[in-house]
């Protein structure tokens, strides 16, 4: 094995190695080793990526097999790396964002025993253990972006999923975190089903698992007809592709699959920023730009991409401007945001989609770690309502969260907006069939987004001081009107400790610069290569090429166009709304009636949701139970088995009377009915 291959693999297990001293040998370490080790493991992390990073650019890429599993039939199943420019992108934004996530969360869980109740077991080392959780997380996530066939891509989807759980609900003396955890696992293995069918269909048809084989075979697939319906024949490509991206419709939070991530603010602050900025969400936008072989020759999975991503960025943005909680302002401007990346996908724009990606991972960060520092300043308060006037109180959180706000909603020359507009003119410019659908809605979407992102900026940070007017009664703490030294008394907030404005300080950087310095290389230098494959017949990229002249070119025209102007509505209807009219939200909500209660019973997907899918799976539940279990099973094969046997021996007792004379007849009609027999038959 050579030095690059172990600097691979050296990646993935250095935060391995930490989650699994933290997690069983917390209690021998104590807290501060525990945070240590697991941060020391993400930084060598993030370091081996830079230097892999490096290799790469340097024109070294990698593709190997490192174990083999099992071989049978043909088909082998594999550890193995591939490791481009796709794949190193996805590598130093997660290891960079989980170093953040890891050194803010050393504030954020320093009183988190004061969260359980005092007879909990789980509660005595719960800091050691949810520092275990985040850096196993990161290493689930780096597997899945470094791997090289669709098993272990499997795996590291199938470990995201299953560490995000443990995380939603780890506050699991709470209700609401369970049902929070339970609902984003049941939910995601809607869409986990659909993709384990496209693997499964590529394991039939191309009998590989591994990206460039099967990649390879593409045409093939293309060629195939199968039918799902007799009669009603479909492109192989075409279902393989819409199987694969329902699953990224469950991990990425895509209508109608998207229910389970504003719930999954349950969970600490910390894996809020983890999860919803730079991680989990992002693998279905990473695995569609991964599969852009495949999804370039289905016109069909192309178009439906598109129209649920328009769909998951328009109208998840509206509930957002109806949220009071911060953190959940926050998780549905996620939603919109993956709905921009899903919609760029759906252009065949992959590298805009994953420049979005790297963009929002660092402005998201900034805006969930920048509300979980407000949260804390506030004794663990989240209802905005009871917030306002905090820019004195916490400069350091205000400036960084405005950052954040700026990169998204998409103003120049902020990170976000470069980005942002990037996708809006690919799907202007796309060919794909509904596009003239997506292109109006991304557009609203604008106004929308800079709206809700400057309706937090304003009732948190300006105008009255309304946290004097009321307890608080936030539900992220088991007593909210504490202060830091346990005492009661008003809430008299103060700039968070170093070890949460760090983080955001780091952050909110590429927030500002990472758009200057990436727009050129990642959407018109080929800077992703042959790791992503755009068919001649989707020219957007292209055309957007021809029209490029640096991004400060990029920025005097974006002053022109109507996403900035939209932007710039929507953070002036925010500020008259919230600052100089602060009475009108009320009127406007009272005289929107049925509007406004649609968005916030949030399209009553919840309440769909739990009827028929939860309902369903109860009454499904109940059928197998009475009619399979109770009926089929004891009532017909068990005790009806038993019941035949009974009155089988009931009949041939009546024989078994011990007379001879009995005995002497029954052998006489029994000789006398074979007799019979044997005559008709001769």
């Amino acid at each position: 094995m050579t030095d690059m291959q172990q600097l691979y693999l050296l990646v993935p297990l250095a935060p391995l190695a930490g989650a699994i001293i933290a997690g069983f040998f917390g209690k021998s370490i104590g807290r501060t080793g525990a945070h240590w080790v697991t941060i020391l493991g993400v930084f060598v992390s993030l370091v081996a990526s830079w230097f892999i990073y490096k290799d790469v650019e340097g024109g070294n890429p990698y593709n190997g097999t490192v174990y083999t599993w099992i071989a049978s039939g043909g088909l082998s199943f594999e550890v193995g790396f591939l490791i481009d420019k796709l794949t190193v992108t996805m590598m130093l934004v997660v290891s960079f964002v989980s170093l953040m996530v890891h050194i803010y969360t050393i504030g954020y869980m320093a009183h988190d025993e004061d969260n359980w109740p005092a007879d909990s077991l789980a509660g005595r080392n719960s800091y050691q253990r949810f520092f275990a959780y985040i850096s196993l997380f990161t290493f689930s996530m780096l597997m899945l972006v470094m791997s090289n066939n669709f098993l272990q891509l499997f795996f590291g989807w199938e470990a995201v999923g299953l560490v995000s759980y443990l995380l939603i609900g780890f506050w699991s003396t709470r209700p609401t975190a369970i049902y929070a955890n339970l609902k984003a696992f049941l939910v995601n293995r809607v869409g986990d089903f659909g993709f384990l069918l496209g693997i499964g269909l590529i394991a039939a048809y191309c009998g590989t698992l591994n990206y460039t084989e099967v990649f390879a075979m593409s045409q093939k697939l293309a060629g195939t007809s199968i039918e799902l319906i007799p009669g009603l024949p479909w492109m192989l490509i075409s279902v393989v592709c819409i199987c694969l991206f329902i699953g990224a419709m469950g991990k990425s939070a895509q209508f109608p699959l998207h229910v389970w991530l504003p719930d999954s603010m349950e969970g600490p602050t910390p894996i809020s920023a983890l999860i919803h900025a730079a991680t989990m969400v992002t693998a279905g936008i990473f695995m569609v730009s991964r599969m852009s072989p495949l999804f370039e020759l289905s016109d069909a999975a192309l178009s439906f991409v598109i129209v649920v991503g328009a769909i998951t960025a328009f109208f998840m943005a509206l509930i957002a401007i109806v949220q009071t909680d911060i953190k959940r302002v926050v998780a549905y401007s996620t939603l919109s945001q993956l709905g921009y990346m899903t919609t760029a996908l759906g252009a065949s724009a992959y590298s805009a989609a994953m420049f979005h990606l790297a963009t929002h991972a660092f402005f998201k960060a900034v805006l969930f770690l920048g509300a979980g520092s407000v949260i804390i300043a506030m004794h663990h308060e989240q209802d905005m309502r009871r917030m306002g006037g905090l820019r004195k109180y916490m400069p350091i959180t205000y400036f960084t969260v405005l950052i954040g706000a700026l990169a998204n909603a998409g103003f120049p020359p902020f990170a976000g907006f470069f980005s942002k507009d990037s996708i809006i003119e690919a799907v202007h410019l796309s060919t794909t069939s509904g596009a003239g659908f997506a292109y109006p809605l991304i557009l609203a979407g604008v106004f929308v987004g800079g709206f809700y992102s400057f309706r937090l900026v304003f009732m948190a940070f300006h105008g009255k001081e309304r946290f004097r007017d009321a307890a608080p009664h936030g539900h992220e703490a088991h007593a909210a009107s504490h202060d830091d030294h346990g005492h009661h008394g008003p809430v008299e907030p103060h700039e968070s400790p170093w070890v949460v404005t760090v983080p955001l300080i780091l952050l909110a950087i590429p927030s500002v610069i990472a758009g200057w310095a990436m727009i050129g290389p990642a959407l018109f230098g080929n800077y992703f290569g042959g790791a992503i494959y755009i068919a001649p017949e989707h020219p957007a990229i292209a055309r957007m090429a021809a029209d490029f002249h640096g991004a400060l070119g990029m920025i005097t025209h974006g002053l022109m166009t109507p996403p900035f102007w939209l932007a710039l509505g929507g953070a002036a209807t925010a500020w008259y709304l919230y600052i100089v009219r602060p009475d009108l939200p009320a009127v406007i909500k009272a005289k929107s009636g049925v509007l406004a209660r649609i968005l916030e019973k949030k399209y009553g997907f919840d309440e769909f949701n739990a009827w028929a899918f939860a309902g369903g799976a109860r009454l499904l539940g109940r059928g197998l139970w009475k009619g399979g279990d109770q009926t089929l099973i004891d009532g017909l094969a068990v005790n009806g088995s038993a019941k035949m046997v009974g009155w089988v021996a009931s009949i041939v007792r009546l024989f078994q009377s011990g007379y001879i004379y009995q005995y002497a007849f029954s052998m006489i009609i029994g000789v006398f009915v074979l007799l019979t027999l044997w005559m008709n038959r001769a």
